[in-house]
């Protein structure tokens, strides 16, 4: 049943600068400054915190985060690499728009690829520490499902995906699967500000494909992670049932062309 939506339209016109989103923030000397600079960028974007379209100054985000503009070039780079990003050479850097044919072609991947991981989880009886760090983390899903408002509930569940492929023996893999879904982040980002939620359910879900896994058992595995991730057929039915949601992105996108053209006649 499609959920009533509460959420109202951002004032486009005017979005939040980058310094004051960033204001605060601190980079540790002891890490890559690169990583740090990519992570919170991201972040940014996929919480939609920075609008579609918008202009990332790289000078300013240097000088927000005390840092050099190397880090934050280089951090462009790799935003732009997984598709958040888009450099325009003698113009700037600016966010992508949401596009729902790439966030179906993310949710393919994504299918095949962790079919494929507890498939092999399950079929060589994966060690009793992987599975108790599922075990453990569904129970801190349990937990964090009662904490409204709360981001902690996405971050367990990337971590369990990501156990997944640790349990299959191709940690590596996973980084494949993450770097190809950020229009999935942000319209997942996007379904929880319209109330479309189903973590209760999703719980479930998790707890059943580690049970396959636990059990030793690919075809269980496989038949409960496709219920969890659903067909593409099943995403674009739910995508097509929210009509408000993808207005919302139309009113985003559309907004940022305008802004865009904008910036080059004025």
């Amino acid at each position: 049943m499609q959920a009533s939506s509460s959420i109202t339209t951002p004032d486009l016109d005017s979005p939040s600068a980058i310094s004051d989103l960033l204001k605060g923030k601190r980079l540790d000397s002891e890490d890559s400054l690169t990583s740090q600079v990519f992570t919170l960028l991201k972040d940014l974007i996929v919480t939609i915190k920075l609008y579609p379209g918008q202009l990332i100054s790289e000078k300013e985000v240097a000088e927000t985060l005390n840092a050099s503009k190397t880090p934050v070039r280089e951090a462009m780079i790799r935003l732009q690499g997984i598709g958040l990003v888009s450099i325009v050479p003698k113009s700037g850097t600016y966010v992508t728009t949401i596009q729902i044919s790439s966030y179906i072609e993310a949710c393919f991947i994504r299918l095949q690829l962790e079919v494929g991981a507890v498939r092999r989880a399950a079929s060589q009886q994966s060690s009793w520490e992987s599975v108790l760090k599922m075990e453990n983390n569904l129970k801190q899903q349990e937990i964090a499902l009662k904490i409204e408002g709360s981001l902690e509930f996405f971050r367990l569940d990337q971590a369990l995906h990501q156990e997944f492929f640790n349990a299959a023996g191709i940690p590596g893999v996973w980084n494949a699967v993450k770097d190809s879904q950020s229009d999935v982040n942000r319209i997942r980002h996007l379904k929880r500000l319209h109330n479309i939620r189903r973590e209760g359910a999703i719980i479930k879900e998790h707890q059943a494909i580690v049970a396959a896994i636990r059990g030793g058992s690919p075809d269980d595995a496989e038949a409960a992670m496709v219920n969890h991730i659903g067909s593409l057929e099943q995403e674009v039915e739910t995508l097509s049932s929210h009509t408000d949601l993808l207005n919302f992105i139309e009113v985003l996108n559309n907004a940022s062309q305008k802004n865009r053209q904008a910036r080059k006649t004025g």
